[in-house]
């Protein structure tokens, strides 16, 4: 699922892959359904490409949004009841208590809660690629 969902440098809120053109990309933005066009020159990240540094490895986003989704109870988090910066770290510490604290910055932290809330504001509550059945089965069938 996070494969889809882009995050465009230089553009507001996250946007959900739609087609793909020779030198560009077409998206629809999750806040408000608007399409246009993503060119070659912009900087644009997938979502299931991003990983958060461990001490001793790297954690995929996907795996670090369930484990917010449970935390919270699927409630979006509100950063700034937390307070200071000191505040949001340490509660991302109950997340992930292994994250690096030298190369994790508080604003990468930020980011990850607000993504986590504009995915949920999207209706999008399944991080987890979760393989069915019929895929699996398709699988063991070309083998």
């Amino acid at each position: 699922m996070l494969k889809t969902i882009l995050s465009v440098s230089g553009r507001p809120g996250l946007f959900r892959l739609v087609n793909q053109g020779k030198n560009m990309l077409i998206v629809e933005s999750l806040q408000n359904g608007k399409r246009g066009p993503v060119y070659t020159h912009d900087k644009v990240v997938s979502l299931g490409d991003i990983a958060i540094y461990t001490y001793n490895d790297e954690v995929p986003l996907a795996d670090i949004l369930e484990t917010i989704k449970e935390k919270n109870e699927g409630k979006a988090v509100d950063v700034k009841s937390f307070g200071g910066d000191d505040k949001v770290r340490e509660y991302f510490g109950t997340i992930l208590p292994e994250f690096d604290q030298d190369r994790v910055y508080t604003t990468d932290i930020k980011k990850v809660f607000a993504w986590y809330n504009q995915l949920l504001a999207a209706g999008i509550d399944k991080f987890k690629e979760e393989e069915s059945k019929e895929e699996a089965s398709e699988a063991e069938v070309k083998e």
